[in-house]
């Protein structure tokens, strides 16, 4: 399983903003898991609630109706890729430097953290987490000086590099900041005279808000006042958005990169069946990767579309884990076999994509035990052969499976009769915009240069 990095929501000009971030932050959830905030201005401070866990189980009545007052509100949704898993690095990150008040909801990995955070603690800086988003802050409050707080955050633009969506409250202002490259989605939205900056168009959905536009790469908006004002990084560089939001993270009912999720990832599985047609019975899925791709590719294959595996969907975050001598027992309760679907069939599952590739083997091996006749792999993504250094937790090359072992191997280890991923040109021709993509995990082509900072990230599944 790939894991989410993060997920933003701002709400300006509205008597309930604390509460129209809460549910935007639900609509969110897929996003990060870890942790959860919100901070809102009152007209003389921020006030703000974070905790541990998802979106229910840190904000109660109370805190959205009482303690988090403001028509200014921000959210933010944790998982972390730069700083431990720990209630001091939850987000938005708060501060005070004289008359502002200040809070950063960051959604992204910069590369040169550990250049940076060296050269400002040798300056004098302290610092109280282990986040990247801290590092922008000491850089913003080193550029106020005789400048206004939106000079300070495009000059704090320029000193880091990497992937990032900001999202800041700076006293009564929101503002939404996206990196040159535009690697990560921000969206603008508006319902009636209330402005909504989000991750994702489906936040805007729930809300019930028009979708504007796109945060342009290299873009701040800034929202005060009831208007918006926009402004430019620096000069134009090429766009490389990170196209597994449309493999894999944005909700299918996202519009991301003006590009709608749903109709994408069903084309990924039509040219999926193109590049790759084999004789079979049925196409099913693993739920819930890969069900809109086998939905594309079964049509385009004229083959029947079977759910023969069936997500539990109450195993959430407080699961007991199970022992060491019951490794498989965490598979297994996830996702549990039609046993009468799978004895004597010839079988096409199709996935979004394979990491590591132990989670899929252990599934594969169930459906041989229950009598499938044979089983065909079709991955709606080219091979994962390179680490991401902007916020996708592909660890390191060692750990991928697809940059140390030919299709034909990873094949037989997962005990497939046979498997094919995706083209890089078949990718291409699935999503609407043929340029404009990241595809450094595929290729190894990094459009900025991975640098000091660029620590080991988690892989798991």
């Amino acid at each position: 399983m790939i894991k989410e990095y993060c997920g933003l929501i701002g709400v300006y000009g509205h008597l309930e903003a604390a509460r129209m971030a809460y549910f935007g932050l639900y609509a969110l959830q897929h996003r990060g898991q870890e942790s959860a905030g919100i901070t809102t201005w009152d007209g003389g401070r921020i006030r703000e609630q974070r905790g541990m866990g998802l979106v229910a189980d840190v904000f109660n009545e109370r805190h959205l109706g009482r303690e988090l007052k403001g028509e200014v509100a921000m959210g933010h949704l944790r998982y972390s890729t730069t700083g431990a898993s720990l209630l001091r690095n939850a987000q938005p990150f708060v501060v005070h430097f004289r008359d502002q008040h200040l809070a950063i909801g960051h959604n992204g990995n910069l590369v040169n953290t550990v250049q940076l955070r060296q050269e400002l603690e040798a300056e004098g800086s302290l610092f109280h987490t282990s986040m990247d988003s801290e590092i922008f802050m000491h850089l913003i409050a080193k550029s106020m000086n005789g400048c206004t707080v939106e000079e300070a955050i495009i000059e704090a633009c320029q000193k880091v590099r990497g992937a990032y969506c900001f999202l800041l409250q700076a006293n009564n202002k929101l503002i939404g900041v996206r990196d040159p490259r535009g690697f990560r989605p921000l969206v603008l939205g508006r319902v009636g005279s209330t402005y909504v900056l989000a991750s994702e168009t489906c936040a805007l959905d729930l809300l019930e808000a028009e979708y504007l536009r796109e945060v342009a790469p290299g873009e701040m908006v800034v929202i005060e006042n009831g208007k918006l004002t926009s402004w430019q990084l620096g000069p134009k560089v090429e766009r490389k958005s990170c196209v597994f939001e449309l493999i894999y993270f944005a909700r299918p009912d996202s519009v991301v990169f003006g590009e709608n999720v749903y109709l994408r990832r069903k084309h990924m599985g039509c040219v999926l069946a193109q590049e790759a047609p084999v004789e079979a019975d049925f196409c099913m899925p693993f739920p819930d990767s890969g069900v809109y791709a086998a939905v594309g590719y079964a049509q385009e294959a004229q083959l029947p579309y079977e759910n023969a595996m069936i997500r539990n969907h109450y195993v959430g975050r407080t699961f007991i884990q199970p022992s060491q001598d019951m490794r498989d027992f965490g598979v297994r309760i996830k996702l549990n076999p039609v046993k009468e679907m799978i004895k004597d069939k010839r079988i096409i599952i199709v996935e979004d994509s394979i990491v590591r590739g132990t989670t899929i083997r252990t599934r594969v091996k169930k459906l041989r035990e229950l009598g499938a006749k044979e089983l065909h792999m079709r991955v709606s993504c080219p091979p994962i052969r390179y680490p991401c250094y902007y916020g996708i937790d592909f660890s390191s090359k060692g750990e991928l499976i697809a940059a140390n072992h030919s299709v034909e191997d990873i094949a037989k280890f997962i005990g497939l009769d046979s498997l094919h991923f995706l083209s890089v040109p078949g990718l291409l021709r699935a999503v609407e915009a043929d340029d404009g993509y990241c595809l450094a995990c595929f290729q190894g082509s990094y459009s900025v240069r991975p640098g000091q900072g660029c620590g080991k990230l988690s892989l798991e599944g």
